[in-house]
C-alpha cells in the first residue's frame, strides 16, 4: 500500500498533511511558515505502525500514538477544515 499522503493548505498559509498506511493516519498542521503546529494523537495506542508512504517514495514508520484509526482521522480533519482547531475530546499533541 501506499501513496496515501494528501496536503491541503489554506489561504493563510497553514497546511494540513494527511498520510495513511490505510489503517491509521498521520495528521499534522503546519503553521504558514512550515512550522508544526501540532498533529492527532491516540494516547492510549502502543506500538508503532509502517507502510506511511510519502510522495517522494520514502516509507515511514510512526508510533501509534502519534497516528490515529481513520475513521478519527476523518472526523480530525472535516474540524480542521471547517473550524482550523482539532474537534473538542479528540487527542492532540502541539508541536510548538
Amino acid at each position: 500500500m501506499g501513496g496515501l499522503e494528501t496536503w491541503l493548505t489554506s489561504r493563510a498559509g497553514r497546511s494540513l498533511a494527511v498520510v495513511s498506511n490505510a489503517e491509521r493516519v498521520m495528521v499534522l498542521l503546519l503553521d504558514a511558515e512550515g512550522e508544526p503546529e501540532g498533529h492527532a494523537v491516540d494516547p492510549v495506542a502502543r506500538g508503532t505502525s509502517g507502510g506511511f508512504v510519502l510522495a517522494n517514495g520514502q516509507c515511514d514508520v510512526y508510533p501509534d500514538r502519534d497516528t490515529v484509526p481513520l475513521a478519527e482521522a476523518f472526523r480530525t480533519v472535516r474540524r480542521l477544515i471547517a473550524t482550523g482547531e482539532p474537534p473538542t475530546g479528540a487527542g492532540w499533541a502541539v508541536d510548538r
